[in-house]
């Protein structure tokens, strides 16, 4: 298989998993973290500083890409990979959860979705079979099933006829997918109810994906239902193969993704907070563009090896944000993708040593406490 998952060690107490995802593009040490580059880049980052601060995978978006500049173009620039400049792995999403956000622009039918493009309103049509065709000519290393990503809440009835459509279009995504050196993964869906969660997992697993992702979680619902969910979903997901979870990027919902035996994660939170302001720490937040810090000259996390802190402090950083100068998101950016790539280096080695645990618990006393530092 193009993509394969070795579980090195799991957790007795808890469930977490220390392994490796191999890739036709690097192996990929796992739990991982993979930063968010929407339109084939990672704002404001260059895939230089990517790998710098030891991002080996990330993830880019098959509706965007497809809308502009277009799918066709990135296959005759030789593929997602060359087109943006980087050798590490990517895995593109199939498109669904952009286009089920579109609301009253999208229409749903067994065939696919048909909807209005959010840049000039042109209508388009994304079937299982134009989620892979788009996905095998980016040429990434993994790609994703379409699926329906229900709303939240929902009533029964919707969440029951949405699961069952996106089994059967993930069928179709598996008869249509032909590149023999990318993956592609099932999404397991079911809301918010039990159930409904195990229907899907068990479905999806009966069709033997090489991976499996869980989608429809973190959009709205508290964390314990979220957590809940992925308590009944998890065990019921093959050993061997990986598991994502998909829009996840804050440390706590990162800490108990692992904790339930989740392999991969990805968010947009951190680039986003970032271009407001925001730094992530290894207890909560920081808004570095807030009068506080204007002759604050420590770094931005104290302890903190990345770029960013070794070489500026948070009235610099404030300085260059509330001037609208480019650098200030660029080094907030890339502290905030460092805490994360850190963090889940951190977490994978307490679970290769044994100490999971104690690192979990230690995490969980700190962390509890959001005030700024």
């Amino acid at each position: 298989m193009p993509v394969r998952y070795t579980l090195l060690k799991e957790c007795q107490q808890t469930g977490a998993r220390a392994g490796i995802l191999h890739t036709p593009h690097g192996d990929i040490p796992t739990p991982v973290f993979m930063p968010v580059g929407t339109q084939a880049t990672v704002k404001t980052m260059s895939p230089e500083e990517l790998q710098e601060l030891g991002a080996g995978i990330i993830l880019s978006n098959t509706y965007h890409l497809y809308l502009r500049p277009g799918h066709e173009l990135i296959r005759e620039a030789g593929g997602l990979h060359a087109f943006m400049h980087w050798d590490g792995a990517i895995l593109t999403d199939s498109g669904g959860f952009q286009v089920f956000s579109l609301g009253p622009l999208r229409k749903i039918s067994e065939e696919g979705v048909t909807f209005r493009s959010h840049l000039d309103g042109s209508e388009h049509f994304l079937s299982p079979e134009k989620a892979v065709a788009i996905q095998e000519a980016l040429g990434s290393d993994i790609a994703m099933a379409l699926d329906e990503c229900a709303p939240y809440p929902a009533d029964r009835r919707y969440i029951q006829d949405s699961l069952e459509r996106t089994t059967r279009w993930a069928e179709r995504c598996l008869q249509a997918h032909r590149r023999p050196d990318q993956a592609l993964f099932g999404i397991v869906q079911g809301g918010m109810y039990e159930d409904l969660r195990r229907e899907s997992a068990r479905q999806l697993v009966a069709l033997d994906f090489p991976g499996y992702a869980i989608g429809g979680l973190s959009v709205g619902e508290p964390a314990e239902v979220m957590y809940r969910m992925l308590d009944v979903t998890v065990p019921l997901l093959p050993v061997n193969k990986a598991r994502y979870l998909m829009g996840v990027g804050t440390l706590d919902y990162l800490i108990e993704g692992v904790k339930r035996g989740i392999d991969m994660f990805d968010c947009v939170l951190p680039t986003r907070i970032a271009r407001n302001g925001t730094v992530l720490t290894a207890s909560g937040y920081l808004t570095v563009r807030n009068a506080p810090y204007a002759g604050d000259f420590r770094p931005l996390e104290e302890g903190c090896h990345c770029y960013a802190c070794r070489n500026y402090t948070r009235a610099y950083i404030r300085h260059l944000i509330k001037a609208n100068e480019i650098l200030g998101l660029r080094l907030t950016t890339y502290h905030n993708l460092y805490v994360l790539v850190r963090f889940m280096r951190q977490i994978r080695e307490s679970i290769l040593a044994g100490s999971f645990p104690e690192l979990y618990n230690e995490f969980a006393a700190r962390f509890g406490r959001k005030e700024e530092r």
